[in-house]
């Protein structure tokens, strides 16, 4: 990879990304970066100033920003952090949770979003309660990659995304009915013993296909979710 040129050998005419000016200089490596309490990234006092009652708390830990929001205006920020020009948080690069072993700790769905014109990273967060429906509105409608995102944390954490197009499985199969893998109650052997998860295996009808695309075999139809069956008599496409 070639270095990046110094600010005195920059075109004039060329205005870099999270530049102000062409002279502004080149971000550097930060180093000495305290563990905790460092400064903020400044979309997080936007956020603050933007929706005051929906920011619950602002975490900075090893220079990166964490903002916990109210899980009910998730897709509102999320829209407003990727439109606002002074944002333009243009790319998400992750949706996932995180539990804790503690029952009274919430389940936290987490999204990485960058703001590649300004060269921030924040990290959003809203904690679900054990006791209630693990449900969060999806930010498919802003971010189209936030597809196979979001149903792998349902796959894997059970968490279901409000608007998402096709939220299924991704990771296992459609007749998966051993619960959610990453969740801390996820025995590591599986909720079956290995002579029951090999007799489902075997008894499973491989013309079952996974992707709807590919259901061009009449029998199949039958082995497929009641749910699924239902949107296939309806004319559904895949993505749709």
């Amino acid at each position: 990879m070639s270095a990046a040129l110094p600010p005195t050998d920059r075109p004039a005419d060329v205005v870099y990304p999270g530049s102000a000016t062409p002279s502004a200089p080149t971000p550097t490596t930060p180093r000495a970066v305290p563990h905790r309490g460092g400064p903020e990234n400044p979309s997080a006092v936007a956020l603050r100033t933007r929706f005051p009652d929906s920011v619950r708390r602002v975490e900075v830990v090893w220079g990166e920003t964490s903002v916990v929001i109210a899980p009910d205006r998730v897709l509102e920020i999320v829209r407003w952090l990727h439109d606002d020009p002074a944002q333009a948080y243009g790319y998400l690069s992750d949706v996932t949770a995180v539990e804790f072993r503690d029952p009274e700790e919430p389940l936290t769905v987490v999204w990485h979003l960058r703001s590649l014109p300004y060269r921030r990273f924040l990290r959003l967060k809203a904690e679900l309660p054990k006791g209630g429906p693990l449900e969060v509105d999806s930010v498919w409608p802003v971010y189209r990659g936030a597809d196979w995102l979001e149903r792998e944390c349902f796959d894997m954490f059970g968490v279901r995304f409000r608007g998402h197009p096709d939220l299924r499985r991704i990771l296992m199969w459609e007749q998966y009915r051993e619960g959610y893998p990453l969740r801390k109650d996820f025995p590591l052997r599986g909720r079956f013993s290995r002579a029951e998860q090999l007799r489902q295996a075997l008894a499973a009808n491989p013309e079952a296909r996974y992707s709807m695309e590919e259901l061009s075999i009449a029998d199949a139809f039958e082995d497929l979710p009641p749910d699924m069956r239902a949107r296939l008599r309806g004319g559904e496409r895949t993505g749709e």
